[in-house]
C-alpha cells in the first residue's frame, strides 16, 4: 500500500508544500515519488498570485531543478510533463496514477470556500470521485510546512462498514509511524440536523429527538465492539463520541487532540451531488490546515 506516490505541481510555491510531507512519506514507506506537470488548455498566467508553467520545457525544467533542490539522495524520484494541453486536470491525473501504477495522490490546497467550490468541487475531491485516495496538504502562512510527528491518526466513522473502509489505510500508516489511531463518530443534535432530517425536527421534535438518543446509545455499543476488535488484532486504538455538527466536530477534535493526520472515507461527491448531500470532507479542508487523507469508498449510502 502507498509504494508509488504521484505529487501534481504547477509552479507554484503553494503546490510546493505538500513536497516535505511526500518525502517523509516516501522515505518511511520505501516508496517512489513522481513529480507530475500537465500543460493545461487555455491555462491562466498566473495561478496562486505567481507565474503559471504554460510550456513543456519551461515545466521539464521546473521539475528537475526542483527534484535537485528538495529530494535528499537514494529517494527513487522521477519526473513527468503532460505535453498535450488538455481541460479536466482531474482525470489527467487519474490517468497517470494508472500509467505509473501509483496508488496515492498527494496535493496542496488553498483551503477557500465559495460558491465555484461548492458547486464544482476541488481538484482533490473529482479525483476521488474517480477511485483514487488523495492525501491532501492545506498549508498555513507563517509556519513550517506540515510533517508527520509521531502523533495519533483521527478516523472519523458514521457507524457503517462504508466508512469503515478508511481503517485499512490508517491501520497502514500507524503501524508505519508507530502510532496510534483515535475513532471519532459523530451524533448530530436537533439543532445541527441537515438536509432531509432537518425537516422531521420541525414537523416531529420530540420524535426526532428520540431518534437521535437512540442513535447515540447505537453508536456508544458499535464503536465499542470495534475499538474492542482492533485492539484485538494488535492496533493501538481509542474511541470517542461527540455530539453536534460533523465538520465542526471532527476540527475540534483533531485540534484537541494533537493529531497529525486525519483519515477518512468519502465518496468524493462533487458539484450538485455534494451540496444536496452536505458532503463533510470539503467543509473540513476548509477549516484545518492539518493533512488529510481521503480514502475512495464504495457501496451502501453516505453520511459523512
Amino acid at each position: 500500500m502507498f509504494k508509488h506516490l504521484i505529487v501534481p505541481l504547477d509552479g507554484s510555491q503553494l503546490s510546493e508544500a505538500v513536497l516535505p510531507v511526500a518525502i517523509q512519506l516516501a522515505q518511511r514507506l520505501d516508496a517512489s515519488v513522481t513529480l507530475v506537470h500537465v500543460i493545461e488548455r487555455n491555462a491562466p498566467k498566473a495561478v496562486h498570485g505567481e507565474r503559471h508553467l504554460s510550456e513543456p520545457s519551461q515545466a521539464e525544467a521546473y521539475l528537475k531543478a526542483l527534484m535537485k533542490r528538495m529530494f535528499p539522495p537514494g529517494l527513487r524520484v522521477e519526473s513527468h510533463v503532460h505535453t498535450t494541453a488538455i481541460t479536466d486536470v482531474a482525470r489527467s491525473i487519474v490517468e497517470h496514477t494508472k500509467e505509473f501504477e501509483s496508488d496515492l495522490v498527494m496535493m496542496s490546497t488553498h483551503g477557500r470556500s465559495g460558491l465555484r467550490d461548492l458547486f464544482f468541487g476541488s481538484i482533490a475531491q473529482q479525483i476521488v470521485s474517480l477511485g483514487v485516495p488523495v492525501l491532501l496538504v492545506r498549508p498555513e502562512e507563517g509556519r513550517d510546512h506540515p510533517k508527520f510527528t509521531g502523533k495519533p491518526l483521527l478516523v472519523p466513522l458514521d457507524g457503517t462498514p462504508l466508512r469503515e473502509q478508511a481503517l485499512a489505510a490508517a491501520s497502514f500508516l500507524a503501524a508505519s509511524f508507530g502510532t496510534g489511531i483515535k475513532l471519532l463518530m459523530v451524533v448530530p443534535t436537533l439543532q445541527t440536523l441537515a438536509g432531509v432530517e432537518n425537516a422531521s425536527k420541525v414537523i416531529l421534535p420530540a420524535t426526532t429527538q428520540e431518534m437521535l438518543d437512540l442513535m447515540n446509545e447505537d453508536a456508544v455499543a458499535y464503536l465499542e465492539q470495534l475499538v474492542s476488535r482492533l485492539k484485538s488484532e494488535g492496533r493501538e486504538v481509542t474511541g470517542e463520541i461527540e455530539r453536534g455538527d460533523p465538520a465542526e466536530m471532527i476540527v475540534a477534535a483533531a485540534q484537541r487532540q494533537e493529531i497529525d493526520l486525519i483519515v477518512m472515507g468519502t465518496a468524493g461527491k462533487t458539484g450538485m451531488n455534494a451540496f444536496w448531500s452536505s458532503s463533510v470532507a470539503p467543509k473540513i479542508s476548509s477549516r484545518t490546515h492539518l493533512p488529510m487523507l481521503l480514502i475512495p469508498v464504495r457501496g451502501g449510502s453516505e453520511k459523512l
